[in-house]
C-alpha cells in the first residue's frame, strides 16, 4: 500500500482517520466500527464492501 495515498486517503462516512492493517489487508475507521478491504493494492471504500467490527477488534 502507498505510504502517500494513506496519508490522504479517509472514512467516507466520518471523514476520520484509517488504520491500515497489512496482515488483513484492510483499512480500519474505529469511530464507525468499519473495515474497508484492499484488493489488489485498492481501497475498496464502499459502505456496502466494509465489514463490521466486533468488539474484541474494536
Amino acid at each position: 500500500m502507498d505510504a502517500r495515498l494513506l496519508e490522504i486517503l479517509v472514512c467516507p462516512l466520518c471523514k476520520g482517520p484509517l488504520d491500515y492493517r497489512k496482515t488483513a489487508q484492510e483499512l480500519v475507521c474505529k469511530p464507525c466500527r468499519l473495515a474497508f478491504p484492499i484488493k489488489d493494492d485498492i481501497p475498496v471504500m464502499l459502505e456496502d464492501e466494509a465489514r463490521q467490527l466486533s468488539s474484541e477488534e474494536h
